[in-house]
């Protein structure tokens, strides 16, 4: 069940309980205290967190603030924050999400990031393409913009080979046309 309270007047309606994605080899789930253990090495892990302006988890605390985050601002309708998982195993191999929500402008910010073990074999341009179509058919979004360090090549072959756009240096656009 979703639950979609926060459309307000601007045509985005975001939900407050996170839905289940399912593609052909991974499914996107809400992230609980049992991911913790794997999130902490993905977000530990000075390689994954190398393009991101945050510096590398150094304990399991900050993890459980993260994701005591995560479910705040899930339930003001604020951020999508899904657990990356393949088929058949209950452990996530990385994050995706959906944030920085401008309603007026229909648009949203894509975040992700992959455990290093599970890199170049197309999980997350899957993941994205799950999020892309969600957003695009149950959320009303028209726009994606994702932050893209200017080093970092294989997010940007990502997310060209998804259809996004350099915007500017570090900014890839992928627009939809507005079926309202």
């Amino acid at each position: 069940m979703t639950d979609i309270s926060n459309e307000h007047d601007t045509g985005l309606a975001l939900p407050t309980i996170l839905p289940i994605l399912t593609g052909k080899r991974i499914e996107l789930r809400t992230m609980g205290v049992d991911d913790a253990p794997v999130l902490l090495e993905i977000y530990g892990d000075p390689s994954v967190m190398r393009y991101t302006d945050e510096r590398p988890f150094e304990n399991v605390e900050t993890v459980f603030v993260m994701l005591r985050s995560v479910q705040t601002l899930l339930g003001q309708g604020e951020s999508l924050e899904w657990a990356v998982v393949p088929l058949g195993s209950e452990t996530a191999i990385g994050t995706c999400g959906l944030h920085t929500f401008d309603r007026a402008l229909r648009s949203a910010e894509v975040g992700c990031l992959l455990r290093r073990s599970a890199w170049g074999n197309g999980y997350m341009s899957e993941a994205i393409t799950l999020m892309t179509k969600y957003a695009k058919d149950h959320l009303g979004v028209c726009r994606l913009v994702a932050d893209v360090h200017s080093d970092n090549t294989r997010a940007q072959q990502l997310f060209s080979k998804l259809g996004f756009r350099r915007d500017d240096a570090e900014s890839w656009v992928l627009g939809f046309v507005d079926p309202r």
